[in-house]
C-alpha cells in the first residue's frame, strides 16, 4: 500500500508577527478510497515529521488544554462519527495557522492561540476545523473531481509542512503545485467554508462559547489581509474569507441569544506560557517586565505567572523564586481572583471547576522553580500535595518522575512510573522516563522494552521492532517478562507486514 500524504483544513498561513496569506481549504480524506485505518497510518506518518521539527511543542499542558478544548467542542458535534479520534497539538511557530491531518490530528500554531483576544475566538476556529472533518469535505471534491487532484494535493501537503520553516520557499511550491487545480475549484471550496462555517457556529454555540467568536476573528482576519491584496497569488487573493461569508456568521449570530462568555483561566494561562516561549528569553522577561511595570495587563496573576517562565528559561531562577511568591500573595490577598491559593500555610491552590488544570499549572511551575533553586525538600512536597489534589495532570507526573531519577531515587521512580503507565498506557514521555529509570537500574531487557514502547506510540515500527530485539538478546528477565517482549515483537512484525500489504 503506497501512503499519499494530505493534509486536511482550513489553514491559515501568514508570516511571523504580520497576518498575511490564507491557504485553501481541502476538506477530509474520502473514506470511499482509503480506509479509516490507512487514513490514521497516514496522518501518523505525517505526524512523524511534525514530531521531529523542533517548533513541535511537546509540553503536556498546552497539549492537555487544546485537547479539553477540542473534546469539549466534539461532544457537541452531532456528525462526529462514533469511533473517530482526534488529537490537538501546538506549534511553536509565530505565523496564524491552523490545521488538520488524516486521522483526526490538528496542528495549532502559537501564533494562532496567541491571537485568538478571547477562548470564544479559538474555540470557532476550533469548530470551524472540525466542521471540515466531519463534513468530509476533501471526499467531495475529489470525488467530484474523479480523484484527478490526489497528486497535486499530496504535494500541497508537503508544501504546507515546509512553509511552516521556510515560508517563501514553501509559498513558491504552493503555487506550482496548485495554481491551476485549486484556482478552478474556488467555488466548490466556497461551499465547504459556507457549510463549516455554519456547522462550526452550532458546535460553538452547543459548546457554550460567544457565538461572535467566529466572527470576530475572522473578521479581523480579513481587515488584516487587505495589506497584502495587491501582492498575493490570484489564488490567495480570490480565497473565499470573503464579506459574505462573515455577513453571513453575523446574520446567524444575530439570531442567537446575546451570551457573555468568561475566559476559564486554563485559557489565560496557556497564552501567558505561550507568550514567555516565544523570541529570545530575555526579550520575553522584558516584555512581561514593561506589562507589569505600565500595568497593561487584564489578570495580574496570570502575567506573573507568565513572567516567572520567562524568567526560568532566562535561568534567572533566584528571580523567579521571588516572583513566585509575589503570584501567591496576589492570590491569597485577592478575593475576587478565580484561583484561591494558600500556598503560604502549606496548601495546594485549588481552582473552580471550569478551570481544569489551573491550580495544577501553578504548583507544577512552583516545584519547577524549587528544583531550580536547589530547594529540593520543597519541591517534593509541593510535587507530592498536588498529586493528590491533580493526579491526573500529566506536567506533574512528569515533573516528579524526572525529579526522583535526577535525584537518584531511582527505584521510586520506576515505582511511581509504573503505577501510572496503568492509567496512562499511551503516555509516551512516561516511556521515556521508565526507560531511564531502567537504564539507571543496569536492566537492560527492559531498558530497551520500554524503549521500544516510545517507538511503538511515535509510528517507528522498524525501531520498535528493532529494540524488542535487542531485549531478547539481553535474556536478564523472568518468565513473564520475556513473554511478553516476544508477544510484543510479535505483534509488531505482523503490523508492519500489514502496513506494507
Amino acid at each position: 500500500m503506497k501512503l499519499i500524504y494530505l493534509i486536511i483544513a482550513l489553514s491559515f498561513v501568514f508570516p511571523p508577527n504580520i497576518y498575511a496569506h490564507e491557504l485553501p481549504d481541502l476538506g477530509d480524506i474520502s473514506q470511499a478510497t482509503i480506509t479509516p485505518r490507512e487514513e490514521r497510518q497516514i496522518g501518523l506518518q505525517i505526524m512523524r515529521q511534525i514530531r521531529a521539527d523542533p517548533s513541535y511543542l511537546d509540553d503536556p499542558e498546552i497539549a492537555s488544554y487544546l485537547n479539553s478544548l477540542g473534546h469539549k467542542l466534539i461532544s457537541n458535534s452531532k456528525e462526529t462519527e462514533p469511533g473517530q479520534s482526534f488529537e490537538f497539538f501546538a506549534l511553536q511557530d509565530a505565523s496564524i495557522n491552523a490545521f488538520a491531518l488524516p486521522g483526526g490530528f490538528m496542528g495549532f500554531n502559537s501564533g494562532l492561540i496567541m491571537a485568538a483576544q478571547s477562548e470564544s475566538e479559538l474555540a470557532g476556529v476550533m469548530a470551524h476545523e472540525i466542521a471540515h472533518v466531519t463534513q468530509k469535505h476533501l471526499a467531495r471534491m475529489i470525488a467530484g473531481q474523479k480523484y484527478s487532484m490526489i497528486t497535486s494535493l499530496a504535494a500541497l501537503a508537503l508544501a504546507i509542512i515546509a512553509a511552516r520553516s521556510n515560508p517563501q520557499a514553501g509559498t513558491a511550491a504552493i503555487v506550482l503545485t496548485q495554481a491551476s487545480a485549486i484556482q478552478s475549484q474556488l467555488d466548490f471550496t466556497r461551499k465547504h467554508e459556507k457549510e463549516a462555517d455554519r456547522i462550526g457556529l452550532g458546535i460553538l454555540v452547543d459548546a457554550g462559547f460567544d457565538p461572535q467568536g467566529m466572527a470576530s476573528f475572522f473578521e479581523r482576519l480579513q481587515i488584516a489581509g487587505r495589506f497584502y491584496e495587491n501582492g498575493a497569488p490570484s489564488y490567495l487573493r480570490t480565497h473565499p474569507l470573503t464579506y459574505e461569508r462573515i455577513a453571513d456568521i453575523q446574520s446567524r449570530t444575530q439570531e442567537i441569544a446575546y451570551r457573555q462568555v468568561q475566559d476559564s483561566t486554563d485559557f489565560l494561562l496557556v497564552r501567558a506560557k505561550l507568550h514567555a516561549f516565544n523570541g529570545k528569553p530575555k526579550d520575553a522577561v522584558k516584555q512581561f517586565e514593561a506589562r507589569l511595570k505600565e500595568r497593561r495587563y487584564a489578570n495580574e496573576a496570570v502575567e506573573r505567572y507568565g513572567y516567572v517562565i520567562a524568567l526560568l528559561r532566562d535561568k534567572k531562577h533566584k528571580q523567579a523564586d521571588q516572583e513566585l511568591m509575589k503570584l501567591y500573595d496576589i492570590l491569597q490577598s485577592n478575593s475576587n481572583s478565580k484561583l484561591l491559593s494558600d500556598h503560604q500555610l502549606g496548601k495546594t491552590v485549588r481552582v473552580e471547576s471550569k478551570d481544569i488544570q489551573a491550580g495544577a499549572m501553578i504548583e507544577t511551575l512552583a516545584a519547577g522553580v524549587k528544583l531550580a533553586n536547589g530547594k529540593k525538600d520543597e519541591a517534593f512536597r509541593i510535587y507530592r500535595k498536588a498529586l493528590n489534589v491533580y493526579p491526573q495532570h500529566r506536567a506533574l507526573i512528569h515533573g516528579y518522575a524526572l525529579a526522583l531519577l535526577q535525584n537518584q531515587q531511582v527505584e521510586a521512580a520506576l515505582e511511581f512510573i509504573n503505577k501510572q503507565l496503568k492509567y496512562h498506557h499511551n503516555d509516551i514521555n512516561l516511556y521515556r522516563l521508565q526507560a531511564q529509570s531502567y537504564s539507571a537500574l543496569g536492566d537492560q531487557m527492559l531498558k530497551h522494552r520500554a524503549q521500544a514502547e516510545v517507538y511503538i506510540h511515535q509510528g517507528y515500527f522498524d525501531a520498535a521492532i528493532e529494540q524488542l530485539t535487542i531485549a531478547l538478546q539481553h535474556d536478564n528477565g523472568n518468565f513473564y517478562q520475556l513473554s511478553t517482549v516476544e508477544a510484543r515483537l510479535k505483534q509488531m512484525q505482523k503490523r508492519k507486514a500489514e502496513d506494507e500489504e
